[in-house]
């Protein structure tokens, strides 16, 4: 949610730091850098504290980069955006971790993807929270507001630490080798396949949640709040393309083929997007839109149930972490490249039409890994 906000009040924010919409995605570039940085020890930061105690310093990092970057200074929110993506890379590999213990075969796809349905979530709190609270109270408040939320589930999640953390190893420690993770993926050339292939989903999945609002307000000329309301619908997508792919990959017993079948689907989408204009009507937006997001935002749990899978026996957390590099520095490059391509194509739907060849390049890498399972 914390991530999201800047890009659901993307007018706001800009103007408040002299910005375009457009520059909105180096905020989420620097976001997802900080998070590249610390997923290389993240796996054996779950293994020295505990996967609660992980996630606990995971929201306190957020609620230190949200108290930042409502500062109106580039450096400072520069500096927040770079906490946040501490904290955000201190998410999945405890959360893989813990699931591995509760799930089977049989339903491993769509247990990951119930947990990777918090993301759009937090993206739906901020479309719907977010615009509002910025034209009643300021840019800032709906920042405050969302430190808020994570200083509350702080103090909801200490209850459960004992239970969570009895497994934890203090004597693991990050100066052993704090890119264990990578080694571990680069390894196996089914997980380095499969980390080039989630480079590209993310792309287009960050790139998509980032600029829908300005694409919205700049290209067809949406107002803020009713703009915001189309990302909460882009989200409530991936909500629902999240649960559903799961349990088809689980139906199927084919992860790879679910995946293939999503980067399809959002390469088609890209493509669309490119006729949107002024004139067309709502319900076609809003269903662009909505399929658009359950198929680029809908990847993750299926993507973290497959590193589960192929992961060596307990390491979970450390691969995770390691293929995450590579999601996260996806993620660090997507928006900011499709700032730059903005800069030469003039519109945002021109700019998603483009990207389309994010989305199919994804799709090359998860087939070569299909191969090479076979």
């Amino acid at each position: 949610m914390i991530v999201v906000i800047p890009a659901a009040i993307a007018p706001e924010y800009a103007a408040a730091l002299a910005l375009t919409p457009a520059m909105v995605g180096l905020q989420i570039g620097i976001v997802y850098g900080g998070a590249m940085v610390v997923s290389t020890v993240s796996g054996t930061l779950v293994q020295r504290w505990g996967p609660l105690r992980t996630c606990q310093i995971s929201l306190a990092f957020v609620i230190a980069g949200a108290g930042f970057m409502a500062v109106p200074s580039l450096p400072i929110v520069a500096l927040g955006a770079v906490l946040c993506g501490f904290g955000y890379a201190l998410t999945n590999p405890p959360a893989s971790h813990l699931l591995q213990r509760v799930t089977t075969p049989s339903d491993r796809n769509f247990i990951f993807s119930i947990k990777q349905t918090s993301v759009p979530l937090g993206g739906i709190a901020a479309g719907l929270m977010a615009p509002p609270v910025a034209l009643a109270y300021g840019w800032q408040a709906p920042l405050f507001v969302g430190a808020a939320v994570c200083l509350l589930f702080i103090g909801m999640l200490q209850p459960l630490r004992h239970a969570w953390d009895g497994e934890r190893d203090r004597s693991a420690s990050i100066r052993r080798n704090p890119f264990a993770g990578m080694a571990i993926m680069w390894r196996d050339l089914r997980l380095r396949l499969f980390a080039f292939a989630a480079f590209f989903y993310s792309a287009m999945q960050l790139s998509l949640t980032t600029f829908a609002v300005a694409l919205l307000v700049s290209d067809l000329e949406f107002g803020l709040i009713e703009a915001g309301l189309v990302l909460a619908v882009l989200q409530v997508g991936g909500v629902a393309g999240r649960v559903f792919w799961g349990w088809l990959a689980d139906r199927i017993r084919d992860g790879n083929a679910v995946l293939l079948i999503i980067a399809a689907i959002s390469t088609a989408a890209a493509l669309a997007t490119t006729q949107l204009s002024a004139v067309t009507g709502d319900t076609a937006v809003y269903g662009l839109f909505a399929l658009f997001s359950f198929a680029a935002v809908g990847w993750n749990g299926v993507a973290m149930a497959e590193i589960a899978r192929l992961a060596p026996p307990g390491l979970i957390g450390a691969a995770t972490g390691g293929v995450l590099v590579i999601t996260f520095a996806g993620i660090l490059v997507g928006p900011p490249v499709f700032t730059l391509l903005y800069g030469f194509v003039g519109t945002y739907t021109g700019t998603f039409g483009v990207f389309a060849a994010v989305a199919a390049s994804g799709f090359m890498f998860i087939m070569a890994a299909r191969r090479r399972e076979r």
